[in-house]
């Protein structure tokens, strides 16, 4: 079984991709490169967290990164601010789709956790995943934050994920916790979510 791993430089996806290479998945990571709205350490970050889950998993772990920046980009200028991160989120999910048509893999693992931030509550995990044609897998999502880091600090990714660098700058000061679908609907056609996706995804690295 292959699957997509969404991994940022954070605590929780790492230890996603962790949990579901245990259940016996073959894991192709995959980082969406938000510069400019990020800096030059999370790409880094993101290659040291990849080489210790290749040490500690003894997979191959391919990891490739697809520029985000510009969805992010096209997001602010077309949708409601509080939506920016329900519609991020939705964008990586279409853009994983795409991806994984040429990488033969057959679903997308995120590190949501329940009601953790404002885009994992309940309806906002719904009106992300609203639509998706693959299967969305969240190892994490009954999990609370301190056995998270339980197991980032069990199998070595934990000290990488703490590493400082600059969180995303485009954050709504107000994010959206219950997203409306029929909103959903309007933005994915004024952000163009369908044709930038598979854009975005054809552009996708090997770092």
């Amino acid at each position: 079984m292959r699957l997509t791993a969404l991994i940022s430089g954070g605590i929780d996806s790492p230890v996603a991709a962790y949990m579901m290479c245990k259940m016996g998945a073959e894991v192709i990571l995959l980082h969406m490169d938000n510069r400019p709205f990020a800096d030059d350490e999370s790409i880094k970050k993101v290659i040291k967290l990849a080489e210790r889950l290749r040490e500690v998993t003894g997979q191959e772990m391919p990891l490739y990164s697809a520029p985000h920046g510009i969805s992010q980009e096209k997001i602010s200028k077309t949708c409601d601010t509080n939506y920016q991160c329900v519609m991020c989120k939705r964008s990586m999910l279409r853009t994983v789709e795409e991806f994984n048509r040429t990488m033969d893999s057959k679903g997308v693992i995120m590190g949501d956790s329940l009601g953790q931030v404002a885009s994992q509550t309940l309806k906002n995990i719904r009106a992300v995943s609203h639509g998706v044609t693959i299967p969305v897998l969240r190892p994490l999502i009954g999990y609370d934050k301190l056995e998270i880091e339980a197991i980032a600090k069990e199998i070595g990714t934990y000290n990488i994920s703490i590493i400082r660098s600059e969180g995303c700058t485009i954050v709504p000061s107000r994010p959206i916790t219950e997203a409306d679908l029929e909103k959903i609907a309007r933005f994915d056609i004024s952000s163009d979510l369908e044709n930038r996706c598979v854009s975005v995804a054809k552009d996708a690295i090997k770092l």
